[in-house]
């Protein structure tokens, strides 16, 4: 039969015991755990946003073009604000538009970003002034999910000029959704609808006025 001194022990012993394991154990695991996450916020915070207001040495806003432009596209991008999905429930989605210059040896200038909804009403412009992108390099715009004007039907109006041939920019959109347990991914590419070539003036020409010819 125990006797209460070697109770006392034994409890004296469990509870040095279950404090050691919370110091050394749970302790040192939710520093981890707040150490990660703290690290995770730290990276994103760094990253670039890449929004209209924000450019760097690669993406460069002009008032002029730099060269004559020689060569161009106008092109429909789909994007989708929302799908549907169970009983035609609207499920909304994150679109990011992403441009990128292809070309190895060439800028582009990308002169006109325009988003539309699903019955072909432009809502508003992305693109404060063209935008230089240089060789290989890569622009984005957001349309953030709770942003629910677009719809199923929504798209963009992408138009881009360079001053000698070169390759194609690939333009694309990707659609995400991860506030769910399941989320959700997917692209969709650019289509031209027209091949554009300027008229021989310099400069910039308003995204609101038609070029000449058109």
């Amino acid at each position: 039969m125990p006797t209460p001194f070697s109770e006392e022990r034994a409890e004296q012993i469990s509870r040095h015991l279950k404090l050691l394991t919370f110091l050394f154990v749970i302790v040192p695991i939710v520093l981890l755990v707040v150490f990660i996450e703290f690290r995770f916020r730290s990276i994103e915070e760094n990253l670039p946003n890449h929004t209209p207001s924000v450019r760097d040495e690669a993406r460069r806003e002009l008032d002029t073009m730099p060269w004559h432009p020689v060569t161009g596209q106008r092109l429909y991008v789909p994007a989708y604000s929302h799908v549907y999905h169970q009983k035609g429930e609207p499920y909304l989605l994150t679109v990011t538009l992403n441009v990128r210059n292809t070309d190895v040896d060439n800028e582009i200038v990308v002169t006109s970003v325009r988003y539309f909804d699903t019955s072909g009403k432009e809502l508003r412009s992305l693109l404060q002034k063209p935008l230089q992108l240089a060789p290989l390099a890569a622009t984005e715009f957001v349309i953030e999910r709770d942003d629910k004007f677009g719809g199923s039907g929504a798209s963009f109006i992408v138009e881009w000029k360079a001053g000698t041939e070169v390759n194609q920019p690939i333009v694309e959109t990707v659609m995400v959704d991860t506030s769910n347990t399941q989320g959700i991914s997917f692209t969709a590419s650019a289509v031209p609808i027209r091949e554009t070539v300027s008229d021989g003036d310099s400069s910039i020409i308003p995204e609101n006025v038609a070029p000449a010819g058109d």
